[in-house]
């Protein structure tokens, strides 16, 4: 019986065609140009930001002609002297770094638990309905979920209704200050626990078991073990949470109702609504020298914690 005749595969030939074109476009001798090229895209997304935060910054310099509505052609520092001396500008700044603040510690607080306990738990049940209740909320946008508030919180929200029912006469929960640091907690919880748990998986649960053998309770090994241990994902997770709560627009615009503004609401009345281009630039440049300035001061004195390129020191 003759033996048939073994044919070379179509796929492989049109690797080998694939093949050979690349080679004719990138010879082996560019190999060492590779790492670069692949570097290229990140480069240019930089390039672009640092030229948009130039050109915001020329525009910082120039005043508004109100007769005209047209820029300035001289450069001046009056958008910076507004900037800092009006109340309302800093005001809103002042309301902008306390808010963030107490959501950033507020948010690991309650983070900490629920991070630790989907590590933790032995039950499968339990840490996948953890995961599910985790990502849930990134399937629905923050402005979704920022006018699912106003449905449960409005004066005719649910909340009301179930204190009406007990006597309690309607509550305002809207358009308030509390009302925006509870709608950026909720928000920002996720993303918290996101950063601390792969902190936590990092600890081997040997060391809290041999600190139980050594006599401490769980409250103490706690304190002393888990705590210190997790701190590279607390100071992620802080850094965070901080930075997106400062810079939060939806947050302030619906549940605060245009009366708990933070800077970038205070940067977006500038651009679209007075047209004053200049001051609304200065006011987005002070926001990035803000945000860079309180990044600083926790890398100088925690580190950068999980967000560190090298390996986290405990």
């Amino acid at each position: 019986m003759r033996a048939a005749k073994s044919a070379y595969p179509v796929t492989w030939r049109i690797m080998d065609a694939l093949e050979a074109f690349a080679a004719f476009l990138w010879p082996a001798r560019f190999e060492r140009a590779v790492p670069y090229l692949m570097l290229a895209p990140a480069i240019l997304l930089v390039g672009l930001l640092v030229l948009g935060l130039v050109q915001i910054g020329d525009a910082s310099l120039r005043t508004l002609d109100t007769s005209t509505f047209l820029m300035s052609e001289e450069y001046t520092l009056a958008n910076y002297r507004r900037a800092l001396t009006e109340s309302l500008f800093t005001t809103v700044a002042m309301r902008s770094l306390l808010g963030s603040l107490i959501v950033t510690v507020v948010t690991l607080v309650l983070a900490f638990p629920y991070a630790y306990v989907l590590v933790r738990t032995p039950s499968a049940m339990l840490r996948k309905i953890l995961l599910i209740a985790l990502f849930l909320p990134f399937f629905i946008g923050q402005v979704v979920r920022a006018y699912g508030w106003l449905i449960i919180l409005g004066n005719q929200g649910m909340v009301n209704e179930a204190l009406g029912l007990v006597g309690v006469a309607p509550l305002r929960l809207l358009y308030n200050y509390p009302a925006v640091l509870f709608g950026l907690v909720q928000y920002m919880l996720p993303f918290a626990v996101l950063m601390l748990t792969p902190a936590l998986t990092a600890i081997p649960e040997e060391l809290e078991a041999a600190a139980g053998s050594l006599g401490a309770n769980w409250a103490r090994s706690f304190v002393h073990v888990v705590l210190p241990l997790a701190r590279p994902g607390l100071v992620g997770a802080g850094l965070v949470v901080l930075t997106l709560s400062l810079t939060d627009f939806a947050m302030p615009a619906i549940l605060g109702g245009g009366s708990q503004d933070f800077i970038a609401n205070a940067i977006y009345d500038q651009f679209f609504r007075t047209s004053d281009q200049g001051l609304g630039a200065t006011l987005a440049l002070l926001l990035v020298g803000l945000g860079s300035l309180l990044v600083g001061v926790v890398f100088t004195l925690f580190g950068a914690g999980t967000l560190a390129m090298g390996r986290a020191r405990q």
